[in-house]
């Protein structure tokens, strides 16, 4: 079998004036597979074997895991670890550090957290007075993230025009369709209506099959072959231009002065159109103290890719652009459905900036006040979390803030002996 190795056909588009050379990831090499022949689960398990020869003795990129997964058969819903967690600088060992207290304590008390009370109730997310490590853990494992997860679910089976926002006509319209004809609807009523019956969790005509995701990754629709900048790298510099081509962003210019969130999306992600709000949200809370910017990057699920038939019922039906001018048009329509508050600019067509961050098909960055990456999230859908992603960001402005000095006569909560 005559192995060849392929990069991402936009990989020359990496080449986008970073920091210092050294900060640039190692481009990730995929070996060229026939996808139409992976239906086949001896090819398949062929595939498995030669990618991971190839990348053995070294942690795998996220797009290889990805691709092993695919390969696997996996259906990409969500139960795989989503292939890498968030990396950040704001640890739990940072937030003791910062708040100068023993390397023991189990807790950060009100008292002796140095930054505002507001800044402190975003990061007590249980509310109980006091920030613990449990506050800060975002993982699957979390029962306040299985909790987050499930909810988020059965708010897109809610919200039927797509839009992340649900209306009283459409709530009446659930109502509804879970009573049936009755004034009420039970446990059960509410359990048959949420729960997708497709496989694999999927809505009807949405599962995919082994081809379709091999190359929607070699595509970089359902994520970017490339890594992304490690926290503690200078942000990789780079100039767009917003919808309208009125404006120009260049991400060097706006570091340097206060924290920086980077939002890449798009258009036929579910996911992201379902979270979008939460980012607006966001955006609302902190634009007088964070510059935000959103990047809109090669669409998830084209109708001539993985295409989503939900999509289709929420009147998102558009093909792969071929041209940065095409992208800007998708991205307009993403604009009329969504309204964002923040400032929107388009990626172009060789995704430059896609894969400079690995931000397809969704990711979020804080970059602080130094221009340096301090948090990324996972990779979208399942690694986009907003509220993740403040959490990181309320401790940039708690870094950058006038200290507040803590009372002195509180100790700071240590384990019991």
């Amino acid at each position: 079998m005559r192995t060849r190795f392929f990069a991402a056909p936009v990989l020359a588009a990496l080449l986008i004036a970073p920091g210092p050379a050294a900060d640039a990831p190692k481009p990730v090499v995929l070996p060229k597979l026939d996808p139409e022949k992976l239906s086949d689960p001896k090819e398949a398990a062929a595939a498995v074997e030669l990618v991971e020869k190839h990348f053995a003795g070294a942690p795998q990129p996220e797009a290889v895991r990805m691709l092993v997964a695919i390969l696997k058969g996996s259906q990409l819903n969500g139960t795989d670890g989503w292939f890498g967690p968030s990396e950040s600088r704001y640890t739990w060992k940072w937030l003791v550090e910062y708040n100068q207290l023993d390397p023991k304590v189990t807790a950060v008390p009100r008292e002796k957290f140095r930054g505002s009370a507001a800044l402190f109730d975003t990061l007590d997310r249980d509310g109980d007075g006091k920030i613990t490590l449990s506050d800060l853990d975002w993982s699957d494992r979390s029962p306040f993230v299985q909790q987050a997860n499930m909810l988020t679910r059965m708010f897109r089976r809610f919200d039927m025009s797509g839009d992340g926002r649900l209306t009283r006509e459409e709530l009446d319209e659930v109502f509804k369709r879970l009573a049936g004809g009755k004034d009420h609807f039970t446990a059960d009523d509410f359990r048959r209506a949420m729960i997708p019956r497709g496989p694999a969790g999927f809505s009807p005509g949405d599962g995919p099959t082994i081809p379709v995701l091999v190359k929607g990754l070699y595509a970089g629709e359902i994520g970017s072959i490339q890594e992304g900048p490690k926290v503690g790298v200078t942000a990789p510099d780079f100039t767009l231009k917003s919808v309208d081509g009125k404006e120009t962003v260049q991400l060097s210019k706006e570091t340097g002065k206060r924290p920086v969130v980077l939002v890449f999306g798009n258009f036929t992600c579910g996911p992201f159109r379902a979270l979008y709000p939460d980012v607006d949200a966001l955006f609302e809370r902190y634009k007088d103290k964070a510059t935000f910017i959103m990047v809109y990057v090669r669409e998830a699920h084209p109708t001539d890719g993985w295409k989503m038939e939900s999509n289709t019922r929420f009147g998102v039906a558009v093909k792969q652009p071929t041209t940065t001018a095409e992208r800007a048009e998708v991205c307009a329509q993403f604009r009329k459905k969504l309204n964002p508050g923040l400032p929107v600019f388009v990626d172009e067509i060789s995704d430059p900036v896609g894969n400079a961050y690995s931000g397809m098909p969704a990711r979020l960055y804080v970059i602080d006040a130094k221009g340096k990456v301090a948090y990324k999230s996972g990779r979208g859908p399942f690694g986009f979390k907003p509220g993740e992603m403040e959490q990181a960001l309320v401790m940039s402005l708690t870094e950058s803030a006038p200290v507040k000095a803590p009372k002195a006569d509180t100790k700071a909560e240590a384990p019991s002996k």
